[in-house]
């Protein structure tokens, strides 16, 4: 796999992974307040930066990103998200 086609791929199944984990928590993208990229290579950025914008089309929650030496099991990008849950 080319990296042009990582830098689009893992970040959309991290979404995807995200998506889950907060309907299965009680919320949603919709209520997601604050993000954090981490990428092995910044010139990946506008690449996940085009996947980010289709999980969050109407208003981009404030957000951060970095560029990292390493991440855990090689991985290219990690995404974390901290999201409002109904009480």
């Amino acid at each position: 796999m080319n990296a042009a086609l990582c830098a689009v791929c893992r970040p959309r199944t991290g979404l995807c992974g995200i998506e889950a984990i907060l309907k299965a928590g009680g919320s949603s993208l919709g209520q997601v307040v604050r993000a954090t990229a981490y990428l092995t290579n910044m010139d990946d950025f506008a690449a996940v930066n085009a996947v980010y914008a289709r999980y969050f089309p109407s208003a981009f929650p404030a957000r951060s990103c970095v560029e990292v030496s390493r991440l855990p099991l090689g991985a290219l990008v990690e995404i974390d998200v901290i999201a409002r849950v109904a009480a």
